[in-house]
């Protein structure tokens, strides 16, 4: 399959052998989203985990009042859906399909019963859910201690990090996110989200380019966002 070499590098993959991962990929059921459809909304039961196979997945949360926090933005090898497998229930977010997007489903009865014949698997799962964690902590401290530009300048770096293209003039993320989306990804106003991308440009350090951004100074971004 396409892009079968980054999907067998989630997880779900890890410390298993490469026939033994074609075998449970193979199992698995395509699904093909539209750009803004939703694949799960939040408080909906759910029983199965998702591998992303092409496109990007936003994961968001809504208050009573409207507002809306995104939580992060997934893209290909990336897993999404675990969590209700070690404690079912409810889903905690609404993962929605930001550009069209092609994932892996697997239901959990059937993860399940891999995981008794295959123990080693868990140790992998368990740590991603691990990391996922360690996230949503660094978020939590980011905006009780750092400020909209440091917390812009991090998500700009957590963003060329996995979705980055290398090129002679820095590196070129196609984020694909609205400025009100990128505003919920830092916990903050687009408008002084805006102020701080205007700054960023104003220096040089980043160009703007529609939904892409081209970083030019990583050093300077990094140490901003500390």
């Amino acid at each position: 399959m396409e892009n079968e070499e980054v999907v067998l590098s989630a997880p779900l993959f890890a410390n298993i052998e490469p026939s033994e991962a074609r075998a449970l990929l193979g199992s698995m059921t395509p699904v093909r989203l539209s750009k803004g459809e939703v694949l799960f909304r939040e408080g909906a039961l759910g029983n199965q985990l998702f591998v992303i196979t092409s496109g990007k997945i936003k994961l968001g949360r809504s208050s009573q009042d409207g507002r809306e926090n995104l939580l992060a933005v997934l893209g290909p090898g990336e897993m999404l859906g675990e969590l209700s497998l070690f404690d079912p229930g409810p889903r905690t977010a609404t993962a929605t399909a930001v550009s069209d997007s092609e994932l892996l489903e697997l239901p959990h009865d059937r993860l399940a019963s891999w995981i008794t014949t295959h123990p080693a698997v868990a140790t992998p799962l368990l740590g991603a859910l691990a990391g996922r964690l360690r996230r949503t902590d660094e978020a939590l401290a980011d905006l009780v201690f750092s400020d909209v530009p440091g917390r812009v300048a991090k998500a700009l770096l957590d963003l060329a990090e996995r979705f980055g293209q290398k090129t002679s003039d820095g590196i070129r993320v196609t984020h694909e996110l609205t400025q009100e989306e990128l505003a919920q990804l830092v916990g903050a106003s687009r408008e002084t989200v805006n102020k701080a991308l205007a700054d960023f440009t104003t220096r040089k350090w980043v160009r703007r380019d529609g939904r892409t951004l081209i970083l030019v100074e990583l050093e300077r971004l990094q140490r901003r966002s500390r």
